[in-house]
């Protein structure tokens, strides 16, 4: 804590106007004296000797010519062994301790310490006395559940240091001291498990970024085949309220094939975050048959705790996934919702009486949004592995438009746009992500070449089926009606799941790259067939048999006798291949 005071001259909500004596610091930390509480804030702007805080509290009972405390520190999460398994605050708050601590409502001015002070963890040193390190540099292990914890030397060393000291190999708690360091100047620094790291500063203790170029395997059809999404990409969901952006975060974090995820529920309804936090630790995961909460970090704030809480909520989930991908793990941040931490900028800003941009959000929200998926990547680290941070946030546009500005301003920096549908949703099709309106930049885990045939088949019969709306089947010829019917085939049996299925419900890369070659020629066969009611039989029965074929284990007896009769089926009306797609066939699968 500094010297620097300030007297409070003006209050608009969860902003405070603050008469500084002394020196002060955008985004410093400082505590408003309520009594026995001290509210913690955050300096947004200083314009002479005055400075607008966004208080993390509710501001009930704060008056003209309280004290305000600056602390000197920038506003920081801990970092280090026993973050896994936690659910935090936005202030990095552990919610189980303080609910034992405060009951069912929350106090005002509680802190708690976001790592454990007394778990004592088994410290392996792989560093030696002489050494030469500098900063994010490993100086021990320690294990965390299925991962090896890197404790590397504090990201905010910038020289040069020797290792004079370094413990044995033992049990130490996280504040206890585990390495001496001494810099090019001769002063010595002592280190521990654990240390501190301004949440709204990238961390940047790494070689070399790279470009995204290998997927992120969800084990969604349609994402993994048409809309994929990168290790280290970026992707948005935008889609109108009950279209299922939770229930599609939450398969990705447990199906989504990365080391670990971060899910950050900002802004949230109360009720879905209680649905999250029950569901998480019962949730089992596929990757070592343990529950996932083991691998699973989950930082909330819910809509009804204060909006300027929501901003931290945000920064938090992104620091400590980078403090993850440290270590050489692949990590998955998932954001629900931007729309809502849109909306607390939204607010702040008019307090701050600034010019407003469109639909009275601040000017600066693109670049705000810009420089939060900014911070994913992949990067090479300096012994050589590499790790990623994949970030997906969900929008919640009112009423579905995509063209509001939250929306508009993601899509201009994320790679990936999976776009939700109401009607999709609405006729219980899962999941309801529209395959017309959605994309990617991403490469497929297909042949891209053949997923784009897929694709513009989708188009060319949606096409169809929007004249239909007008002139009936009678008014279709059969050749436009089979291709009706293909795209409608499609949708139904590759593009949707079966959540409840324990085999459909997660496919692999290897299956979908077998089906999906088995569903394309399928797509290019041309196909004889009389009648539309006959069309219509075929496509029927083909889909029974294809819903059968998706249900069946991988590589089984099963599998490969429903395939056999497919084929059969397909080959029965067969009369050869689409023009346009015989130089598609004769290529090899991806």
């Amino acid at each position: 804590m500094t010297n620097t005071t300030g007297k409070i001259i003006a209050i608009n909500g969860n902003m405070i106007s603050v008469e500084v004596d002394g020196d002060v610091a955008m985004n410093e930390v400082g505590y408003v004296a309520l009594g026995e509480r001290r509210l913690k804030s955050e300096v947004i702007r200083i314009r002479g000797n005055t400075a607008e805080l966004q208080v993390f509290e509710m501001t009930r009972g704060i008056g003209i010519g309280d004290e305000v405390e600056f602390s000197g520190e920038l506003l920081a999460v801990e970092l280090g062994p026993g973050l896994l398994t936690q659910v935090y605050d936005g202030l990095q708050n552990p919610l189980p301790e303080l609910a034992e601590q405060s009951g069912f409502f929350l106090d005002r001015g509680v802190y708690l310490n976001a790592l454990p002070r007394d778990t004592k963890w088994e410290f392996t040193p792989t560093a030696s006395v002489g050494d030469t390190v500098t900063r994010a540099d490993t100086l021990g292990t320690v294990p965390e559940g299925i991962f090896t914890h890197r404790i590397m030397l504090p990201f905010n060393f910038y020289d040069s240091y020797t290792v004079k000291w370094i413990a044995e190999k033992g049990e130490y708690t996280v504040d206890q001291e585990v390495a001496e360091v001494e810099d090019s100047r001769g002063q010595t620094h002592k280190v521990t498990m654990m240390f501190e790291w301004p949440v709204k500063r990238a961390i940047d203790a790494y070689a070399e970024r790279l470009k995204p170029t290998k997927s992120m395997i969800t084990k969604v059809r349609i994402i993994d085949t048409f809309i994929p999404v990168a290790l280290g990409g970026t992707y948005c969901i935008p889609g109108p309220f009950g279209a299922g952006k939770t229930v599609l975060q939450q398969i990705t974090s447990r199906n989504a094939e990365v080391d670990v995820v971060i899910i950050t529920a900002c802004g949230e309804r109360a009720g879905e975050v209680v649905e999250t936090l029950k569901e998480f630790p019962e949730l089992i995961d596929p990757r070592t048959g343990r529950t996932l909460m083991e691998r699973t970090v989950i930082v909330v704030n819910t809509s009804s705790m204060p909006v300027a809480a929501r901003d931290a909520s945000v920064y938090t989930g992104i620091t400590i996934a980078e403090y993850y991908r440290q270590m050489g793990l692949n990590v998955l941040l998932l954001a629900d919702s931007t729309s809502r931490w849109a909306q607390a900028m939204r607010e702040m800003s008019g307090r701050l009486e600034e010019i407003p941009g469109e639909e009275a959000f601040p000017a600066y929200l693109e670049s705000v949004i810009a420089g939060f998926y900014e911070r994913a990547g992949v990067v090479r680290l300096k012994d050589g592995s590499e790790g990623s941070v994949t970030v997906g946030g969900t929008v919640s546009p009112a009423g579905g438009n995509f063209e509001e500005p939250v929306t508009q301003s993601t899509l201009k920096v994320v790679g990936a746009f999976h776009g939700l549908s109401r009607d999709r949703a609405e006729a219980r099709k899962y999941p309801s992500i529209d395959p017309l309106d959605s994309w990617s930049k991403y490469p497929t885990v297909v042949n891209p070449d053949r997923a784009q045939y897929a694709r513009d088949l989708l188009r060319e019969g949606n096409e169809v089926g929007q004249m239909m709306k007008v002139v009936g089947e009678e008014g279709t010829s059969t050749e436009d009606y089979i291709l009706f019917m293909k795209s409608e085939f499609l949708d139904a049996v590759y593009l949707q799941q079966n959540a409840f299925d324990p085999v459909d419900a997660a496919v692999s890369a290897d299956r979908q790259q077998h089906v999906f070659g088995v569903m394309f020629d399928i797509l290019t066969a041309k196909l004889d067939i009389g009648s539309k009611d006959e069309v219509r039989g075929f496509f029927n029965s083909l889909r029974q048999k294809f819903l059968d074929y998706n249900g069946a284990e991988w590589n089984s007896d099963d599998f490969k006798s429903l395939e056999t009769e497919i084929r059969q089926m397909v080959e029965e009306k067969s009369v050869g291949i689409e023009h346009g797609a015989q130089h598609l066939l004769e290529e090899t699968n991806a």
